[in-house]
């Protein structure tokens, strides 16, 4: 157990894109559930056989826009009515009036939660990431594909390289845990 716990994972190099998809699906029919795949540009059904759920940024726009929009009304209406000033008789609460106000608030708000929402579901701002250490990984950008499968996933251990093994990469590499992770 303490060699698992110094290693974030395994990660394996793929040359082609269709052998990290096939590599992704035979992962998850093999019981992996813990896994990241990385490469340098879109792969169709990859998001789909990585077991990609949908986001709660949308949400949390959409509840961010409502609740600006409910304190942007709000606060105009309570400015007008607690502070009232009669201008040519017009009425305190003046919907049209306040519009633009209401639009810019929800507008910010539901910006701010977005934002909010994606760092925290990131895990940023992170400074340094384990897969860092792995010497070739900085190809993940340029023209490889990678496969990591994490240490906490339940079927972990000797059995999780030896299925790596067998999906036939270019390489396979631990990615240790940093010094200040452990």
């Amino acid at each position: 157990m303490a060699e698992r716990a110094a290693v974030f994972g395994l990660v394996a190099e793929f040359d082609r894109a269709e052998a990290l998809l096939e590599a992704v699906r035979r992962a998850r029919t093999a019981g992996f559930r813990r896994m990241e795949a990385y490469s340098p540009f879109p792969i169709d059904g990859l998001a789909e056989a990585i077991g990609f759920k949908e986001s709660w940024v949308p949400l949390a726009t959409l509840l961010g826009g409502i609740a600006g929009a409910v304190i942007g009304y709000g606060m105009q209406v309570y400015t007008s009515t607690d502070y009232r000033i009669d201008i040519m008789g017009r009425p305190a609460v003046a919907p049209p009036a306040f519009a633009l106000i209401t639009f810019e608030v929800m507008v910010l708000i539901a910006v701010i939660a977005s934002v909010v929402v994606m760092l925290l579901l990131n895990g940023l701002p992170r400074l340094s990431h384990p897969l860092f250490d792995v010497p070739s990984f900085h190809l993940a950008s340029l023209n490889k594909f990678f496969l990591v499968i994490e240490a906490r996933d339940p079927r972990f251990g000797d059995h999780a390289r030896e299925f790596l093994d067998g999906l036939h990469p270019v390489r396979v590499d631990e990615a240790p845990l940093a010094e200040a992770a452990r």
